[in-house]
Parts: structure tokens; C-alpha cells; sequence
């Protein structure tokens, strides 16, 4: 199995609009990030979306247009479902676009767009079938098993998601203790660091860091971080933690 970052950025992308701080000046292009977004590829050509943000029709064409099978969803900020109504070339042919959230996620998704519930649809409106998801409880995508992974982003329970050696973490302030147990020595972890400072709402690199040690995966790597995270040529890691940057496309080791 494979996984392919589409984004690694926060909310702003980076660069930031109007900002000149070394991190949005820098001419390396693992400094550049689209909204946090990836592909699950499973070794069968299953390919499973996670999050679809405002940048995903520039993502996905940068990845070459692949099927996709579902949509999973961490939770309704804008940074990570503003782009679902670019999802109508998947719905071709009257088919309604699997996705996979939990029942809050469900409620804004109707909310905001109307035009692909409603009992009369508009000639080439994406339209969308919810199936609710519950945290901790696995569910099937094409034969391969996926667990929502409960995590708190500030004070709103949201999930990441757990398949076939890799946890997706995702906007996670603090983690409960039942998460931490069931990825502990899991092959990869991505998990965000949104900067060296705290924030309200998002782990910071340094308690990142001690969640990686805690857990102990045969890698980590970091996502969804904005330009105070400084240049990515300027930040010393441990040995078993990287940098996720935007078009990365990384191996997962499946655990017996």
C-alpha cells in the first residue's frame, strides 16, 4: 500500500497570502503547501480520498486524474471539505460518490450544499452517499477495513483513520488515551505539527514529537503545518520522523 500526500498545509496553504516571511519566500518547493489532503492507494488499484479541501482540482490533476473509490472524511472545517463539489467527474453516469463521515460531518455536508440533496438535483450536480461512521468502529471500503481514530481538534471530537499499517491523524490537539493504544507501534504515523508555538487547537511540533515517541512507529510523518513551522531545510527531526511535503508518495508496511 501506498500513500500519496496531495497536501500538507494548514488552512492558509503556504505560502500565506501577502506574507514575505522566510517560509513563504523560499525558493524550496517543499516549502509550498496545498490544504491537507491524501490518497490511500491500495496495492488492488483501490485508491481511497481522505478529506477533499478547496485545493483538491489542482491536487488531484497533479496526480494524474486516478479513480477514485470513496471519500473519507476527519471532520467539516472548510480546509478539508471545501472541494467536494469538484467531485462531479466521479459521479458520472448517476453515481452517487461514496463517502464516508461522521453524522456531524454528514449535517454540514447537506448544509452547505444543498444543490446535491435535494429532491430535484440540477443536471451535473456531484450528489454524494453518506454512510455514517462511528469512532472506533471499522468499516469496509472495497474489501479493505478502515477505524476511525477518535482524537479532540480544541473541543470537537473529529477522527482520523486507521488501514493496513498507516494512522492518518489529522488537526489533533489532544489524543485520547484508547487512540494512542491502538496505533502503538504501528508502521507509518501522519500526524499534523502545525508550528513551534502552541496553539489552541492544533498539537505543536514539540508535543507532536512526544506523541511519536510515545507511540512508536517505524516512522512518522508530519502534515498539515503553516509557515511558522520555518523552511523545512531549517528544522532538525529525529532520526524516524520526516517532513511530509505536497506530491510525496510514500510506501506503508502492512503489520502481520
Amino acid at each position: 500500500m501506498k500513500l500519496l500526500f496531495l497536501g500538507t498545509g494548514t488552512s492558509t496553504g503556504v505560502p500565506v497570502i501577502g506574507c514575505t516571511c522566510p517560509t513563504c519566500t523560499s525558493p524550496d518547493p517543499c516549502d509550498t503547501r496545498l490544504r491537507a489532503s491524501a490518497l490511500i492507494k491500495y496495492d488492488d488499484g483501490i485508491n481511497v480520498l481522505i478529506d477533499c479541501g478547496p485545493d483538491f482540482r489542482q491536487q488531484i490533476l497533479r496526480a494524474g486524474s486516478p479513480p477514485l473509490e470513496a471519500l473519507v472524511i476527519t471532520h467539516s472545517h472548510y480546509d478539508h471539505v471545501g472541494g467536494i463539489d469538484d467531485l462531479r467527474p466521479y459521479c458520472k453516469d448517476s453515481r452517487h460518490f461514496p463517502t464516508y463521515c461522521k453524522a456531524d460531518v454528514a449535517a454540514d455536508l447537506r448544509s452547505r450544499n444543498p444543490w446535491s440533496f435535494a429532491r430535484k438535483l440540477y443536471p451535473g450536480v456531484p450528489t454524494f452517499a453518506i454512510h455514517t461512521i462511528g469512532p472506533m468502529q471499522p468499516f469496509d471500503i472495497a474489501g479493505h477495513t478502515l477505524i476511525p481514530l477518535p482524537v479532540m481538534h480544541a473541543a470537537l471530537p473529529i477522527v482520523g483513520f486507521m488501514t493496513e499499517g498507516l494512522a492518518y491523524i489529522t488537526d489533533c490537539k489532544t489524543m485520547p488515551t484508547k487512540t494512542m493504544a491502538a496505533i502503538t507501534g504501528i508502521d507509518t504515523l501522519v500526524i499534523n505539527a502545525l508550528r513551534h508555538e502552541e496553539h489552541l487547537s492544533h498539537l505543536n511540533l514539540s508535543r507532536t514529537l512526544d506523541i511519536i515517541d510515545k507511540i512508536r512507529p517505524r516512522i512518522a510523518y508530519l502534515t498539515h503545518m503553516s509557515h511558522d513551522i520555518g523552511p523545512e531545510a531549517t528544522v532538525r527531526l529525529p532520526h524516524n520522523v520526516r517532513f511530509a511535503h505536497d506530491g510525496l508518495e510514500i510506501e506503508i508496511k502492512e503489520q502481520p
